[in-house]
């Protein structure tokens, strides 16, 4: 019997730590954070911008276009000393508990980007709820406007803005893969551009008589940091050649002229490709050989030219190893030259093959990399041209 009361007891203590529901947070007192923005005001101060989403607009049955009664989101900002600082006066401003978890994007400001970011990304490193998959991004401009722009296939910006970094069209960066860039002496940061341009004017579908322009979204080359401060762009052109030099250019397309039709186009979409750094050092003399190998399909000619022939699709190749390898040195140039920073990692495959020379080297490897050769080598190859052999109408010889 006093076995059982024993047991009993024991069990009626041990139900009091089973309460799964101290912790609990109902949706509906939660401001759920869709995207952030940090600026750095004129007067020095920092203003944090989060773009909230409307409990309505995001309901099941909800208009997807976004152009419901209610808008899809509210940005709503404040100032502070620092980001805690003005974290604090946004939660007088908000009636529910800010929720980080679902943030998309976190955006820096350009005059905050050139005042330094480490501190936008350590505030948001080390609080606990903010996901470390956020893509980070820097404006032209002001990383508010970014979040109260309107675009027309999403229902906020923050959503667009998402939707065009997982389509992989650019350079795109999370903030965890940022720290690791800063954490390196390898390689410095390179942070994804986005600007907001006007979409256009006038009465269009469901638009009333007096539509004002519409704001939009869009991928803007990268930023280039110095350690942690922007000191330039790179543009869209030139991003493309980034791509390259990182082994990164997984999507997207290569257009050369056409053999036979100088002022044609061909259109060569990549289907795979890798880039292979190999660095040499001589104890005096640092170089790295870069190999480049791409695999594409003829997607697009404008041309009448029979580019199914093996003659032509040899020049093909021959143009695309050109095109590929041109933008690869424009942007190395300019890397070298004006900027004077690795922003490809060289540098960490140098640590890997000379570990002993790395440590004499990495606490001026910018130098060294402004001063080292490259020889860029690019092996392309055309595997399929589509389902026509010839233009459609060229006439049979």
């Amino acid at each position: 019997m006093r076995k059982k009361i024993a047991i009993l007891l024991l069990l009626f203590f041990l139900s009091g730590l089973l309460g799964g529901c101290w912790s609990r947070s109902e949706i509906g007192e939660e401001a759920i954070i869709l995207g952030t923005g940090v600026d750095l005001t004129e007067d020095g101060l920092i203003r944090l911008s989060v773009q909230i989403a409307s409990p309505g607009a995001f309901s099941a049955g909800g208009d997807t276009s976004g152009g419901g009664k209610e808008p899809p989101a509210w940005v709503v900002w404040a100032e502070g000393e620092t980001i805690e600082d003005a974290e604090r006066y946004l939660a007088m401003k908000v009636p529910r508990r800010i929720y980080w978890d679902h943030s998309i994007i976190l955006v820096i400001g350009e005059r905050m980007a050139k005042r330094g970011t480490e501190m936008v990304s350590n505030f948001f490193l080390r609080t606990g709820e903010p996901r470390e998959n956020m893509w980070l991004m820097v404006a032209r401009g002001e990383a508010r406007d970014i979040l109260q722009a309107q675009p027309m296939l999403a229902k906020t910006s923050a959503q667009a803005t998402g939707f065009l970094t997982r389509m992989k069209t650019g350079y795109i960066v999370q903030i965890w893969e940022y720290a690791e860039m800063r954490a390196s002496k390898g390689v410095q940061p390179v942070v994804t551009g986005v600007e907001v341009q006007d979409f256009g004017e006038g009465r269009g579908p469901g638009q009333g008589e007096n539509s004002t322009v519409q704001k939009k979204v869009e991928l803007s080359g990268v930023a280039v940091l110095k350690v942690d401060k922007l000191i330039g762009w790179l543009d869209a052109h030139e991003t493309r050649g980034l791509l390259w030099l990182k082994g990164e250019a997984k999507e997207g397309a290569v257009i050369v002229p056409s053999p036979g039709e100088p002022g044609k186009e061909v259109s060569i979409k990549i289907r795979r490709s890798h880039t292979k750094i190999v660095p040499e050092y001589d104890g005096e003399n640092l170089w790295f050989n870069v190999n480049i190998y791409v695999e594409g399909d003829m997607v697009e000619q404008q041309s009448r030219v029979d580019l199914a022939k093996p003659e032509q699709i040899k020049a093909l190749e021959t143009a695309m190893s050109e095109e590929i390898k041109a933008r690869t040195t424009a942007t190395l140039e300019k890397a070298q030259t004006e900027y004077g920073l690795d922003i490809f990692g060289f540098g960490n495959a140098f640590h890997r093959k000379y570990r002993k020379e790395w440590r004499e080297m990495q606490n001026h490897w910018d130098e060294e990399f402004s001063r080292a050769g490259v020889n860029i080598a690019v092996e392309a190859h055309v595997r399929g041209i589509g389902l026509l052999s010839m233009p459609a109408g060229s006439p049979e010889k």
